[in-house]
């Protein structure tokens, strides 16, 4: 596997460019696997991961879904509640995971602010990009909730978009398993793991990594994306540092 080079040693030597990092995680990542919910150990456990990634010299956001509380697309599919409804509900439960985040990165003394597409002033930011640059120059971790305040967009649309917006030099996606697969290594045996691949390669073989909403914006705006277990101490800092975990996306030659 190639060596993951450092964005940021194009910038020059005297006044290297700060590396901006968006990281995806899951609502699930704060419960314990098949549970509902926030579970304080796990919440703490994700976050202590957070903050070994957040050095002088990263700039970190992190989008969060929000499986965990309430999963809007299965409840629309479902037939109980409209699509659009089911997705707003869904929106509000990444807030509850953006606000617990915020807590659990504030005690371990890495400050850290909740940007909410969604207007909700009384427990969040509201989301205006420039706000959010601002916090990541003041050495802040911004977390982006509410995924893009829209109904039918998911959390990883979000994320490409936020890291789009902010100018991220990368996109961190943390998942349950080491990377991407041709199919289910839950279920096959035989499941080949990627080391590298293109975004068109995971487009037209319909690999699991993002929706093709998502996948589209990363190619076009050149942000790879790299696919990683989360669940593995110290991967989230290595990742950032450039170590070569999991599977790395990113446009052909």
């Amino acid at each position: 596997m190639t060596h993951v080079a450092n964005p940021s040693q194009d910038a020059g030597k005297t006044s290297p460019r700060r590396k901006r990092v968006l990281l995806k995680i899951s609502g699930e990542s704060m419960c314990r696997p098949g549970g509902f919910g926030i579970d304080a150990d796990e919440l703490n456990l994700i976050a202590g991961e957070i903050a070994l990634a957040h050095v002088p010299g990263i700039d970190l956001a992190v989008v969060v879904g929000g499986g965990n509380i309430i999963r809007g697309a299965r409840l629309a599919e479902q037939g109980h509640i409209e699509q659009a409804t089911a997705d707003y509900m869904g929106m509000l439960g990444t807030v509850i995971n953006g606000l617990a985040l915020k807590e659990a990165l504030d005690r371990l003394g890495h400050p850290a602010r909740v940007l909410s597409a969604l207007n909700l002033t009384a427990v969040a930011e509201t989301f205006v990009r420039a706000r959010a640059i601002r916090h990541l120059e003041k050495g802040r971790i911004v977390i982006f909730a509410a995924g893009t305040g829209n109904p039918y967009f998911t959390t990883d649309t979000a994320a490409a978009l936020r890291a789009t917006e902010i100018g991220a030099d990368i996109l961190l996606k943390a998942t349950k398993v080491d990377g991407v697969y041709d199919k289910d290594p839950m279920k096959h045996a035989d499941a080949k793991r990627y080391d590298r691949v293109t975004f068109q390669e995971a487009i037209n073989q319909r690999l699991k990594i993002m929706d093709l909403t998502a996948l589209s914006m990363c190619m076009e705006r050149k942000i790879p994306v790299v696919v990683f277990n989360m669940k593995t101490p110290g991967h989230i800092a290595e990742v950032v540092q450039g170590r070569p975990h999991g599977t790395w996306v990113e446009v052909g030659q």
